[in-house]
This record gives structure tokens, sequence and C-alpha cells, in this order.
């Protein structure tokens, strides 16, 4: 089909043309902007009016004159996904940057999507094991959940991020498992690392890439984690597999959003960032879940660095709204030599219940999880403590309590970056540090669960 070629260009703003028309043009629809030279640039229409419509450009407005051509597709941008995606590496728009061939679709699919109808909407419960303590053992991610991780810029989350997507498996299950990784506004150093660690490692057979490269136009960044969940929905609904989706970073999507908005010249909301922001992150966070009836699901786990460490920046402020918990990275754990810097006490998990006890993880789960909580918050109250009146002031119980929240960090937190702990891996090490405590102050755990777990008790069988 032919479409109509408008030389009607009046404004070119930022990653916006704005072009006047004369026939109807619908929202996202997909346009092309035909240089005077004949090289032809693809855009979305972001904005449309009765006379005027607005084109944010994918490869960005440098060079385009007024005198262009701009005409619009009449359909939508579509994602071509496949079973042979898997073990790709691909640019945030979806082309190979691997040297392989061009993805051969199976089908086609809209990359706007839909958040999951509640209703259709069936309740997570099956555990995920990444391999990290302080995610297994305190903070447990279920399938089907959004759990972001809060990072800060210097903080190792692109580590933890390649770390999980290597080790992350569903116990007990011969389900098909895949990785889909969006990384958005990231270095060509970074790319570099992720790709070498993604074949280094043997996770890119079951993965499939998106890297959005920071000198990439404002506009691809948006369309990135889009691109990322129509493939994993593709996978999960379609060929019932169960993916894990790992978006980083998403402050970089976000100051895209402020930057097509400033060039929009719209009204700004909280510290600049456009007044939909909450909108268009739940309608990426509200894609994960499982449906009633199909066998697959999707868990997202979404990355942000908090700028100038604030959680209650606007990003991890409206994340927290939307999503089911956070794990929080501190910079005073890195600093301390302590990888991965994940903090525990202000780390949650709402969907953690759901997901372990008997059956799924091990009985004791969480009786040991709550009392380790305990005993970490008492012993790090107490470094306050000992910061003024000294170690010497201290009772033998707190001095108990004190040594454990450094063993908990020397032991549970603190793990290497190649290493894969089981559950049960995870669940006997904090029974060793419990049994460092008298037995009496194990008040959260049932007695029967001591006598089964406990070294003491153990060790006598």
């Amino acid at each position: 089909m032919t479409t109509k070629e408008y030389r009607t260009i009046t404004k070119i703003a930022g990653p916006l043309v704005f072009v006047e028309k004369t026939e109807p043009v619908g929202y996202n629809e997909l346009a092309v902007v035909t240089l005077p030279d004949g090289t032809e640039r693809m855009g979305q229409v972001l904005d449309t009016s009765d006379d005027i419509v607005v084109i944010q450009m994918f490869e960005g407005t440098t060079g385009i004159p007024k005198t262009a051509g701009a005409r619009f597709l009449g359909e939508t941008m579509k994602m071509p996904v496949s079973r042979d995606m898997l073990g790709r590496i691909l640019s945030g728009s979806g082309k190979p940057l691997d040297g392989g061939p061009a993805i051969i679709p199976e089908d086609r699919l809209e990359i706007i999507g839909a958040a999951i109808n509640p209703w259709a909407r069936d309740n997570p419960s099956e555990f995920i094991q990444t391999g990290i303590s302080t995610i297994d053992g305190m903070n447990t991610l279920v399938r089907g959940q959004k759990l972001p991780i809060f990072s800060a810029s210097g903080l190792p989350h692109n580590e933890i991020a390649l770390q999980i997507a290597r080790q992350a498996k569903v116990l007990g299950g011969t389900e098909d498992f895949a990785v889909v990784f969006a990384a958005m506004g990231i270095t060509n150093e970074e790319a570099q690392y992720f790709m070498k660690d993604f074949e280094r490692t043997g996770a890119l057979k079951r993965a499939v890439v998106f890297l959005n490269l920071a000198d990439d136009p404002a506009i691809e960044r948006i369309i990135t984690p889009k691109l990322a969940l129509t493939t994993a929905e593709y996978l999960a609904f379609t060929l019932g597999m169960h993916v894990l989706v790992i978006l980083t970073d998403l402050t970089n999507y976000c100051e895209a959003l402020r930057q097509i908005g400033a060039a929009r010249e719209e009204v700004p909301g909280r510290r600049g960032y456009p007044g939909y922001m909450y909108t268009d992150l739940a309608g990426i966070y509200e894609r994960a879940g499982r449906i009633k009836g199909k066998k697959g699901s999707i868990t997202q786990i979404p990355i942000l660095s908090m700028p100038g460490e604030d959680i209650t920046h606007p990003i991890p402020d409206l994340t927290g709204y939307i999503t089911e918990g956070q794990i929080v990275a501190k910079r005073e754990l890195l600093r301390a030599g302590i990888y991965p810097p994940i903090d525990v006490g202000s780390s949650l998990s709402r969907l953690m219940n759901e997901g372990i006890g008997k059956g799924r993880t091990r009985e004791d789960h969480k009786a040991v999880s709550d009392q380790c909580y305990a005993a970490y918050a008492e012993g790090r109250d107490l470094r306050g403590l000992v910061a003024i009146v000294g170690k010497e002031a201290l009772s033998e119980r707190d001095r108990k309590f004190l040594e454990f929240a450094d063993m908990f960090e020397k032991r549970i937190v603190r793990q290497g970056r190649e290493e894969d702990r089981t559950i049960e891996g995870t669940l006997d090490l904090m029974w060793e540090l419990l049994a460092f405590l008298d037995e009496r102050q194990l008040t959260r755990i049932d007695r029967k669960y001591i006598e089964k777990y406990h070294p003491k008790y153990r060790q006598k069988e």
C-alpha cells in the first residue's frame, strides 16, 4: 500500500519532528522520514491533533532538513518473535548485535502490550533460587513476582544482575527456564562486559539480551523494555516457558522520559519528570505475573540507581508503590568489603511467605529467617551504643548479638561473585550462626525445628 508523503515539516526539536497533516494519523503509528539523499529514518507518532502530528525519531533528528518528506505507515511497532531468539544479543531496537542473522519471526507482536487482567492473574507461589543468600534466605523471590533492586551509582548492581541471570533456577522442575536481560543507557565498555560474561558462563544459551547504549537516541531507550517484555510474553504465554526479566537501569529509562517530555514542552511533575511517569512505570511492571490456565510465567527484577542515594526520589518512590517489595544495596556494606552489598534490614519481599515452607524450600525457612532478622537488627542497634559507651560496657548477651551482626555480614551477606548457594546451604549456614547465640534467645523458632536442625542436635544424630 502506498502512503501519502507530507513535505510539511514545521519544526524540529530534540528527537521530535512536527508535521502538518490533513488525514487522520493514529497514536503510536510508525512513520518514515525520507532525507533529500534518499536515506530513511524510522519514528513513531507521539502526539496527534487535527492538523499537527509529532513524530519521535528512533535514530535522532541530526541532519533532517525541513524539506524532508514524512509518511505514516498505518501500523504500530511490532516485535518479530521466535524461539530462535534464545542465545541472541540484540540492540535496544531489536536488531542483531552478535553478528548473527536477522531473526526469522514466528509471529509479530505489538510492543505496547497490556497489563495482565487482575481477574486472570494467578497467585505467585513457586520459589526461584537465585543462589544469593540475602535474596533466597531473607527476601525470597517468587515466580511471577516483580522485585526491584534499589542501588546507587558506583555500586555493583550490574554484577548482581549478571549473577542472578547466570544462577536463577526453579527447584525440582524440568520446565523450560529463560532469562530476558535488557540494559538501557549503558556505556560501550559495560555492553562489552555484559556480552563477554554471558558468553563466558554459557548463560547466553537460555537468554535473550537487549543492549541500548548511552549514545543511542533517547527514544530507543523508551522502547527497549517494551521489546524485552514483548519477547518475554511470547516465551512465557505462547511457548510456556518460565521467564526471568532483568531490566537495568530504569533510572536511565526515566531520564529519557524526562528528556522527551522537555522537548515536547510538557508541564513537568516532581523533579522535572513527567506527571505520567507512575502510569508509564506501572505499564512496564504490571506485565509481570502468572495467568490462570497458562503454563508460563514472567518474573521481573528491575534495577534502578537512586539519584543521590535518595530512596524518596520519584523513581524508587513510585516503583515501591507498584512492585512487591525491594532489595536495597548499601554503600556502607561495599566499603566494608562485602559483596553483594545487600542490606537485609531495609529490603523486603512481600510475597516471600507464598513461596517458602515445606514442599517449596524447607519447613524451618520462615522461622530461621525471622530469627536472623531479629538478631541482626539487635546487633546493628548495639553498634551505635558501642560508639558511645564502648564494647566493655556491654553485657555478655549484648556482645554475642554484636558479634552475630558482624558474622551475619561476613558469612551470609558476603559471598563470591561466582558462588551459587543452594537454599539448603543458605539455611544450614543461618543455623550455624544462630548456634552461636544462647538457645533461650531463639524465641522465634519452634522447639521442634531447633531439635531437628540446630547443629548441636544434628551432631548427636
